[in-house]
């Protein structure tokens, strides 16, 4: 099997989590990794918001899955597009690592100073930060977690925001404050990992094995709430979910020039009715 991956060291640390779990269940498959280069690795001088279509991290190995080129792909859930490739299929995603923003700097969110210079490359970010600290200088930020981290030690930025799992991942979750995700809601998706492969693939049923259910089903109201917008990558939706037992705890957060929209709902698994009426309101307090 040859599973396709960003080169990123957060992308490798993830591709080898696979891998292990894989060995662990099939000692028996043989298993490789081909690096790719996807067009958010080499376009490094845009902010995310001016580089298009969704999917800029991660429709090459889309591609290289359709055309047989690597068997699957690992990827961080919440670049991919809501809608998957035709002929693709979302085989598993693993357990979930925390979902939360973080601030990376040697104060806290509220000890900033006026002024101060707080880098992110998400426009969801910049909205929700803007909201609650308009006085704070934000820019845009672009780069993998240690580029970002080296730009904010070298004093280019005051502080940075990034997700805590991948901090946590890599192990670089130092001088990390976690900010508050009843106000900066996550992104759909954010702390997951999806494997995907083609709809066809006799290794389909062998990746389905890393599936966890609690985080599936997280993902896919995210995800749902986040196409009923009609939203991307680029647009300021935060939608975080949580599974405990048989129900599931949904919050949105979505900002329009109309002011900040935020609901909440407690819904029982597969509720997506309950889904629906959340999106309605959402929509409702945007217009």
């Amino acid at each position: 099997m040859i599973i396709g991956t960003r080169g990123s060291d957060l992308a490798r640390v993830q591709t080898d989590t696979v891998v292990s779990m894989l060995k662990e269940r099939r000692p028996d498959i043989n298993v490789d990794v081909k690096i790719v280069k996807t067009t958010g690795d080499i376009v490094k001088d845009k902010p995310l918001s001016e580089m298009g279509s969704p999917g800029v991290f991660t429709k090459e190995l889309d591609r290289l899955i359709i055309s047989g080129e690597v068997d699957a792909a690992v990827n961080s859930l919440k670049d991919m597009p809501v809608d998957l490739t035709e002929g693709t299929e979302l085989a598993a995603v693993l357990p979930r690592a925390p979902s939360e923003d973080v601030l990376i700097s040697r104060v806290s969110f509220e000890q900033l100073p006026s002024g101060a210079v707080v880098g992110t490359s998400s426009t969801r970010r910049r909205m929700q930060l803007i909201s609650y600290r308009p006085d704070l200088d934000i820019r845009d930020l672009r780069g993998n977690v240690p580029t970002r981290i080296r730009k904010w030690k070298e004093g280019e930025y005051d502080a940075i925001v990034a997700a805590r799992a991948g901090l946590v991942r890599l192990g670089l979750d130092e001088e990390c404050h976690i900010l508050d995700p009843d106000i900066f809601i996550p992104a759909p998706g954010q702390g997951a990992v999806a494997v995907v492969c083609r709809a066809d693939s006799p290794y389909l049923s062998v990746l389905q094995e890393l599936d966890d259910i609690k985080a599936r089903k997280e993902v896919e109201a995210e995800r749902f709430v986040l196409k009923a917008l009609g939203g991307g990558c680029s647009m300021p939706i935060g939608v975080s979910s949580r599974v405990v037992d048989e129900n599931m705890h949904i919050k949105a957060l979505v900002n329009s020039e109309h002011g900040d929209v935020r609901v909440e709902r407690t819904l029982t698994l597969d509720d997506y009715e309950g889904l629906n009426d959340l999106v309605q309101e959402l929509l409702e307090g945007m217009s």
